[in-house]
């Protein structure tokens, strides 16, 4: 008997693996675009994997025979053809083990799912310092043809505003060897980021000056003396008001100067990084990148191909190369919008294996309590009592699940949140939510069958042997 009750369980991993390895072709291509990665089909085309992995189907199958045939194969024939066995405390124990495991899983998965996304949507609101949106960045190269270029696209319409940068935030840009006068009055030497920009840049960006002025056609010396730094790079100097600084000497790349301006922290790299000291020259040469702020409402489309036929017109010997600022700066956070799609697909394959097993548990626990149901009913019990008594076991299994999860979902995702320099407080909120999440499933779960056992005819219950 138990050789039969292995064998079954082999047959149906054995099934299992066909379909899943059909499944797996089938689903290559999606999970590509799920998970950012490409994984090729070359595990279907060596016939040694597959023969690896039908060998470890045929051991799940045999282990998982293992157990109930040898539970089966030791009750007695008679007791059993007269319904008068019972299961062991063991057994139960185990079942109502995997089912705390199963929804220890996907609690975490829950509680996970939320953090990741209410990360994301913290780091998309977050004040970054500068204005992105609307904003058409046109790369020219450093061709020549640039300064004409830009302002071709100033007349256009639909066009607020625009100027010119070697960066913009959220894409590269250089560091530069420095000395800047520090509170001490001595040359203190730093490598800082380097911003290269126009005179249209600060204001068009709408960065924020806490001292000093931003860069002026007025001041002629602003070209070639002249320098603005954020307060990141303030502090690094040992100032603690910004004005302090204003009219210290710099050096930088054999350039000399004052600083004119402070302007306030903006996030020019991912919200995962701190801000670093940021320093701010005019540099024309240095500039490639043209920034032209659209009008709210106005026909992208028509105003792309007008860019594009100035383009063509003053700079025909390259290839028109645009992009959007919003969606450029966005990309930082691929990685993290793909791991929470991830987190998602798992939480809601880990939930539905879950129900899975409580459904059989409450198909069992039901099964073994069909004359007490008919005997209570007989009693006068409700319909309304006799669900809550069968529910009330599982959600009991449910809350156990939850103080399992609860802490090592916390002690995770705590750690994932220290890769972001600028991150969301764990709230008690999301592990509330993730409980009631799962109590509602558990108990959508159990309820069609306690309410079937509840609805059924006392007589038919009690005549059952």
């Amino acid at each position: 008997m138990a050789r039969q009750f292995i064998g079954e369980s082999v047959i149906l991993c054995l099934i299992a693996f066909i379909l899943s390895v059909g499944l797996s072709a089938l689903l290559f291509h999606l999970f590509n675009q799920l998970s950012g990665k490409i994984i090729g089909h070359h595990i279907f085309e060596h016939p040694g994997y597959l023969f690896m992995l039908l060998g470890v189907a045929i051991v799940i199958g045999i282990l998982a025979g293992i157990y109930p045939s040898l539970v089966l194969s030791s009750f007695q024939p008679i007791t059993v053809l007269k319904g008068r066995f019972t299961t062991g405390a063991k057994g139960v124990l185990l079942r109502k083990g995997l089912v705390v495991a199963q929804f220890t899983i996907s609690i975490s998965l829950i509680i996970g799912t939320i953090i990741v996304y209410s990360q994301m949507k913290y780091m998309r609101g977050e004040d970054l310092g500068f204005t992105k949106d609307q904003k058409l960045i046109i790369d020219t190269h450093g061709d020549k043809g640039r300064d004409p270029l830009k302002q071709a696209i100033a007349g256009l319409p639909g066009v607020a505003s625009v100027s010119m940068a070697g960066s913009v935030p959220g894409g590269d840009n250089p560091g530069a060897y420095s000395q800047i006068e520090n509170v001490k009055g001595d040359m203190q030497i730093a490598n800082l980021d380097l911003y290269f920009v126009d005179f249209d840049y600060i204001p068009q960006y709408k960065m924020k000056v806490l001292a000093g002025r931003a860069f002026s056609r007025d001041f002629m010396t602003d070209t070639t003396q002249s320098m603005i730094v954020n307060e990141a790079a303030m502090k690094m100097f040992g100032y603690s008001k910004p004005e302090q600084i204003i009219g210290k000497k710099f050096d930088q790349w054999g350039r000399r100067g004052v600083i004119i301006g402070v302007l306030k922290d903006f996030h020019f790299r991912s919200l995962q990084e701190v801000i670093k000291p940021l320093s701010i020259r005019i540099e024309p040469d240095g500039c490639s990148l043209i920034s032209a702020q659209l009008t709210g409402g106005t026909d992208l489309p028509k105003t792309i191909a007008a860019v594009e036929s100035q383009w063509k017109s003053i700079i025909p010997n390259r290839p028109f190369s645009y992009y959007f600022l919003d969606e450029f700066f966005d990309k930082q956070y691929r990685s993290e919008d793909r791991f929470g799609r991830l987190f998602l697909n798992f939480a809601v394959l880990a939930i539905f294996i879950s129900c899975l097993g409580l459904l059989g548990l409450a198909s069992y626990s039901t099964m073994q309590r069909t004359k007490e149901i008919g005997i209570r009913k007989v009693l006068g019990a409700s319909v309304g009592t006799i669900v809550n008594l069968l529910s009330k076991e599982f959600l009991v299994l449910v809350a156990i699940s939850f103080l399992v999860a609860a802490p090592l979902a916390w002690y995770f995702m705590d750690k994932w949140l220290k890769g972001f320099a600028y991150q969301i407080t764990i709230s008690w909120w999301i592990f509330a939510l993730a409980g009631i999440l799962a109590l509602f499933i558990a108990l959508f779960t159990v309820s069609f069958q306690a309410i079937k056992a509840a609805v059924t005819n006392p007589v038919k219950s009690l005549r059952t042997e």
